[in-house]
């Protein structure tokens, strides 16, 4: 077994393994998010962020966008499995693409009195989080971004008294004027 505690094996030293965002279309029915989460973790993928929303209400199609790990190899065979999945109307590889416009919500609570609060409320301002709920002991603060902004924001805050934080994941379209 490898570190990850899979039954997979580790890439080689030559394969490459890099951070692919997926857009797929599918039938919004029940059972298709678990369908594809089942491939996923059937075949020891990880999935590190998922967001799900139905976006032709018309025709009922859903878009899954999944940011996921592994070497070209590994990406052709999620492609293609996930491509051979009944309720899936279209899989696109927006890392392969180009560069992609990613942006991920969050909304992070932090406890702050006297000078963490006064801390708390430059470093939202530097970010360009909003303040959404505020008391006399702590605030929500709502921030889009890339994931990398996110993580930023989030470790800064640690330091003047992170609470808690939610996460829709990452939310992706390719550039230019042409559609999935």
């Amino acid at each position: 077994m490898n570190a990850m505690n899979t039954h997979y094996p580790d890439p080689s030293p030559l394969e490459i393994s890099r951070r692919h965002t997926l857009a797929v279309i599918v039938d919004n029915e029940p059972g298709v998010l678990a369908r594809i989460a089942g491939l996923f973790s059937g075949r020891g993928y990880n999935i590190e962020s998922l967001t799900v929303s139905e976006t032709e209400h018309q025709k009922h199609l859903s878009r899954i966008t999944i940011v996921t790990a592994g070497t070209d190899a590994t990406l052709a065979q999620i492609k293609a499995q996930l491509e051979r999945l009944i309720p899936v109307h279209r899989v696109l590889d927006l890392t392969v693409q180009g560069d992609a416009i990613e942006r991920e919500l969050s909304l992070v609570k932090v406890e702050g009195r006297g000078e963490a609060r006064v801390e708390a409320m430059r470093l939202a301002s530097a970010f360009g989080a909003r303040t959404v709920d505020a008391t006399l002991t702590s605030f929500v603060f709502e921030l889009t971004g890339t994931t990398d902004e996110v993580e930023r924001f989030i470790n800064m805050m640690v330091a003047v008294g992170l609470v808690e934080v939610s996460r829709t994941g990452v939310a992706a379209m390719s550039r230019g004027p042409l559609g999935m």
